[in-house]
């Protein structure tokens, strides 16, 4: 099953009523947004609160809370009548390798299916090879070993929290799978995935890791949408839940708990959504810039364009259909030092900012207008960590790791005090990477802040942070003249926008097809043009050159407005940052459809014999037109069938078809295969219309 995303400008008939709200939620790198939208789909409240990495759920009700409290006037609580959010829980735990033990049953794979699909290399958790399987046409190749499933149930039922099921052609003929899940589920109650409920595509070994995936963030989405509905049960909020998926359409929270690999990329897909929705363009490069990361995606025709080759996370290649998206580690909280050579770094790490911390902590400024004085700085001087809240001693770490941990307090102490080398360094920042502990130092946030171009922390720890890495640099390249404070923030600030520039630069040349392009690269002049251009130089003294969009500039995030104007002027396209922007991503989530895509294959596995492989059972044809009606009535049924289950209202079907013809002196034109695709879109369910 896929799906297609679809971002409306203009509501359906199931737009909120007179007296509905609706309520959407994104979880941030820095901060959890809340938007309310009212009957004519304009935003009526917004709020912000931190996000709380170590309970999502803390954030979120704090979000939540402080939206409500600035409910328009004769609105009330009991009027909000949807609440969906877009979450980076499921791609964070990806990124960061933070997983449940699985076991994952492979069914008819051989060792060459088992090493490509990557599950070897501690991806599947533990993995078990079952004799069964089927062929291209759905035959079954070998009789599934029942007693060889029972047996790695009783082995690793106690020991694991899910299992992930994939059999050879399943796509073709699920029966094996589907048998699997029956047998795993009278011997134990943990939570089943069967890898072709996730897509309908061909390529076992990926479907594979995809269904392994999907079952080793299970239990992450579970706590998630258990904690969401503690949080709106205290806040009397009685409203059906719906989750953003990957390619920025919605999905019950119910559904969510069973595939959650769907929401990887929720947040970039919901601010494409977002961008969409809030500026009314249907062609445009949106750059959405938050606190730890810049993503950059193109739509096209109101749709974002969604990668070929399934979502990359951290690693994984998976089959998911998401938002074909670049995104670089450059935000307004990304940290800022000094490479080996003295070059001027902006990210890709995050770091809390100076100015945040000391807004939070006061107490922090006296250790910084010390350490600002002094012309011999110890290692990492502007930098700090604490203990996450709430976060238990851990098992799993050992030696350097478990030194720094132990040495780690609640509240802010300075790094050097902490760790005395780069290896140390390391090992705090990998316990950061785990959501252990969290790591303050200088951002474009604090240079922001001193050049008053960002206000709202404080300014004096921005500063002093800012002195102190002057001092480093100084000592770093034994120059003579001082450099200012000021000075070294514009430095800051320019990077910034020529690191937005290229990635905008390089995701459109990658959407090109007319390019052929590596990684958005065009030969060595080319990328010097690209640089020139980003940088604001002239390229050549006897050409002028410059690179220009084709359309319009979306920016989005809290930081945009002191960056992107310089940007847009630089590649000269008109730039639209709309109103809200800062809270886009949170539109996105509660401006999106419900939408579900179902393929329904016809191939021959004999000449002239027209196999509809229907999820429930193949059925063969001798006239290919009958086939074709069948497939589009199955996939019709399901695709409808789909679109409710995910909590559409009143879904519409489209059909599309697709086929490939052969020629043979005997048929000079059959078809070979065909790929009969039904689409079913519709507004989720809302208030008392939602079961």
């Amino acid at each position: 099953m896929t799906h297609d995303p679809v971002t409306p400008k203009t509501p359906s008939s199931h737009s909120p009523t007179s007296h509905d709200l609706w309520l959407g939620l994104d979880t941030g790198g820095t901060f959890t947004d809340a938007v309310l939208l009212d009957a004519k789909q304009q935003v009526v409240a917004t709020a912000k609160a931190l996000t709380t990495h170590w309970n999502l759920a803390i954030g979120i009700g704090g979000a939540i809370r402080n939206v409500l409290a600035a409910l328009p006037q004769g609105a009330k609580r009991e009027d909000v009548s949807l609440v969906s959010v877009s979450t980076t829980l499921a791609t964070n735990a990806v990124v960061e390798n933070r997983f449940s033990p699985i076991c994952t049953l492979l069914i008819g794979f051989d060792d060459a299916m088992v090493e490509r699909s990557g599950l070897a290399k501690e991806r599947g958790g533990m993995i078990v090879r079952i004799t069964g399987g089927h062929d291209a046409t759905g035959d079954q190749s070998h009789p599934l070993d029942e007693a060889a499933i029972d047996e790695a149930v009783r082995q690793y039922g106690a020991k694991v929290e899910a299992f992930a099921i994939a059999s050879h052609f399943s796509v073709r003929n699920p029966s094996h799978e589907l048998r699997a899940r029956e047998r795993v589920r009278t011997l134990c109650n943990k939570s089943v995935t069967c890898a072709h409920e996730l897509s309908s595509k061909l390529d076992a070994p990926r479907r594979a890791l995809t269904a392994a995936l999907n079952a080793r963030l299970t239990p992450q989405i579970r706590h998630l949408v258990e904690a969401l509905t503690e949080v709106l049960a205290a806040e009397a909020v009685a409203a059906p839940l719906m989750i953003v998926k990957g390619d920025g359409s919605l999905m019950k929270a119910s559904l969510a708990l069973e595939y959650p690999v769907e929401t990887v990329l929720s947040g970039p897909a919901a601010s494409v959504v977002g961008a969409g929705f809030l500026t009314g363009l249907k062609d445009f490069v949106v750059s959405d810039m938050g606190g730890t990361t810049t993503d950059v995606a193109v739509v096209r025709g109101g749709r974002p364009v969604i990668s070929p080759d399934g979502a990359l996370i951290g690693g994984w290649r998976t089959m998911v259909e998401a938002v074909d998206v670049r995104t670089t580690g450059l935000g307004g909280d990304s940290e800022v030092s000094f490479s080996r050579d003295s070059r001027l770094l902006v990210g890709p790490r995050k770091a809390m900012p100076l100015s945040l911390l000391a807004h939070q902590v006061p107490t922090v400024l006296a250790e910084l207008r010390l350490l600002a004085q002094q012309e011999t700085l110890p290692d990492f001087p502007a930098h700090f960590a604490f203990r996450n809240p709430g976060r238990e001693a851990p098992t799993h770490i050992e030696g350097l790791d478990r030194r720094v941990w132990d040495a780690l307090k609640t509240h802010p102490v300075k790094a050097s005090t902490l760790v005395n080398s780069v290896a140390g360094l390391h090992a705090l920042q990998r316990l950061a990477d785990a959501g252990l502990a969290t790591i303050a130092a200088f951002t474009p946030s604090d240079a922001m802040h001193i050049l008053g171009r960002q206000s709202g922390w404080d300014a004096e720890a921005a500063r002093l942070g800012a002195q102190i890495l002057t001092v480093e640099e100084r000592n770093t390249r034994a120059a003579r003249t001082a450099v200012t404070v000021e000075a070294l923030c514009e430095r800051v600030y320019e990077h910034v926008v020529q690191a937005s520039g290229r990635i905008i630069l390089d995701t459109a040349l990658a959407q090109d097809p007319a390019i052929e392009a590596k990684n958005g690269r065009f030969g060595t002049l080319g990328d010097q043009l690209m640089h020139d251009v980003v940088a604001g130089k002239p390229f050549s003294s006897l050409l002028n050159a410059r690179i220009e969009l084709a359309c319009p500039l979306v920016a989005i995030g809290a930081p945009v407005g002191a960056y992107y104007d310089l940007v847009a002027k630089r590649l000269a396209t008109p730039l639209s940052i709309p109103e809200h922007a800062a809270v886009c991503n949170a539109v996105g989530a509660v401006a999106g459809v419900v939408s579900q895509n179902v393929d329904i294959v016809i191939n021959q596995p004999t000449f002239k014999l027209f196999r509809v492989h229907d999820p429930k059972g193949s059925r063969d044809f001798n006239d290919a037109d009958q086939a074709i009606a069948y497939a589009r009535d199955i996939a019709h049924a399901l695709a409808l069938d789909a679109a409710l289950r995910a909590g559409a209202s009143d879904p519409h079907v489209t059909l599309s078809q697709s086929e490939r013809r052969a020629q043979t002196a005997a048929a000079p034109d059959y078809l070979a295969e065909a790929i009969v695709r039904a689409t079913a879109t519709g507004r989720p369910l809302a208030g008392h219309d939602a079961p």
